[in-house]
């Protein structure tokens, strides 16, 4: 009876991270499942080389395309997830996300529910997350249950000016809402702030722990005031087990320390994210269930979508001093443009760049003789932007097992929108 549990979650992020916070109090007997370890915390962290060039604290695995190219997915594997390196900003989805939309490749399909359904959840979330922001500055918000339990991050003189500029222009800049530990006085953190408004912020992981990641703010606070949580990392979760009938799960096969145990539970939540999720539910297969489990309709693994992202730098003739750049956005092109009836994305700032990142994320490797000088005056002079357009939900876009191989198989979609903005 001590491999049963009235709950297993397989997953510490968000998703997994928020549903053991959520049941900790009632009193169950619950046992979160994380594959990785606590990301370990140094000055490494902060460093650009070691995070964007290195990869340092990506998982070592390789996957195919359907070319049968090899790549590294870019998966975090620790406690918190991949939060652990997210940039922080929490949006809503607005009324219209939930309906139908037209895009120019495609629609995006209604959802069953709408959002009056999901925002007392969202209103609590944001409260959880910590997220800092403002109400009706951003010109597609949805409605709200109530402001923002923190105020907004402010913005520093260029960001500022650049506020008040795209205004002039007929724009909605707002304050992006972002998860963080951040308090402030006259535009500079406090003395006893955890965030202290540092240069390493979107993408790094927080060597203070001041972004509002999932282990920081569900994970860590839960086992602590709740002994009934249980916590097992380096715990990779092979396969869910069903009965003899393969009508319920009886068993979660999990590789911990070398050796393999099996657990059970009343309830199994599998929160491992889109593709690990999914990844999980293929591998389970068994005589019941041939293409895996949840399968029948052949759709576990496929309909993958991902944002069409690009990073746009601007270089400037004078130097950018912005230290904490990633507080502003702009939605006025999230649903349209005058020249444009459909969707285009949203744009935001992204975290300051660093010299070693521009140089190891858009050098061609043919090139790395080039020496570090300019892309450091590069970095100096830059202002960045994080440009979001939505993808769309392709059948044939999917993730699936060739035998032990791991393929995702990706077709870009929507792109003309992504162009224009």
């Amino acid at each position: 009876m001590s491999h049963h549990y009235d709950v297993i979650i397989v997953g510490s992020g968000p998703g997994g991270a928020s549903v053991a916070h959520r049941l900790a109090p009632t009193g169950k007997r619950i046992l979160l499942l994380e594959r990785g370890g606590y990301l370990p915390r140094s000055p490494a962290n902060w460093d650009s080389q070691t995070v964007f060039v290195d990869g340092a604290y990506q998982a070592p695995e390789t996957w195919f395309g359907a070319d049968g190219r090899s790549f590294h997915p870019g998966l975090h594997y620790y406690v918190g997830g991949n939060s652990k390196v997210y940039g922080a900003a929490l949006f809503r989805m607005r009324e219209r996300d939930f309906g139908e939309i037209v895009h120019r490749d495609g629609i995006s399909p209604a959802w069953p529910l709408e959002y009056e359904v999901f925002e007392p959840y969202y209103a609590e979330a944001e409260k959880l997350f910590h997220v800092h922001g403002k109400r009706g500055e951003d010109p597609t918000e949805p409605f709200s249950s109530g402001p923002f339990s923190y105020p907004p991050v402010s913005h520093e003189p260029a960001i500022q000016a650049l506020s008040e500029s795209l205004a002039r222009d007929g724009l909605h800049p707002f304050h992006l809402p972002l998860g963080i530990l951040l308090d402030e006085k006259d535009g500079k953190a406090t003395p006893t702030s955890i965030c202290i408004r540092c240069d390493a912020f979107d993408g790094f992981p927080c060597l203070l722990n001041g972004k509002a990641d999932a282990q920081v703010m569900c994970v860590d606070p839960a086992l602590k005031a709740h002994p009934n949580l249980t916590l097992l990392t380096g715990a990779f979760v092979s396969k869910l087990e069903t009965d003899a009938n393969g009508r319920a799960i009886e068993g979660v096969r999990v590789t911990t320390e070398g050796r393999e145990r099996v657990f059970s539970a009343d309830i199994i939540v599998v929160a491992c994210g889109a593709l690990s999720s999914a990844l999980l539910l293929l591998r389970s297969a068994n005589d019941k269930h041939p293409n895996g489990l949840a399968n029948g309709s052949g759709q576990v693994g496929r309909n993958y979508m991902r944002h069409n992202q690009s990073i746009l730098m601007a270089l400037m003739r004078d130097s950018n001093d912005t230290v904490f750049q990633k507080t502003l956005a702009v939605s006025d092109y999230y649903f349209g443009a005058d020249d444009w009836e459909c969707p285009l994305g949203l744009i935001q700032m992204c975290a300051t760049s660093h010299g070693a990142q521009i140089r190891g994320e858009a050098l061609p490797g043919w090139l790395e003789w080039v020496p570090r000088k300019p892309f450091e005056e590069m970095a100096r002079h830059s202002m960045d932007f994080w440009l979001s357009s939505e993808d769309l939900p392709r059948p044939e876009n999917r993730i699936f097992y060739d035998r032990d191989r791991v393929v995702l198989d990706l077709r870009e979609g929507n792109m003309e929108a992504h162009h224009r903005l």
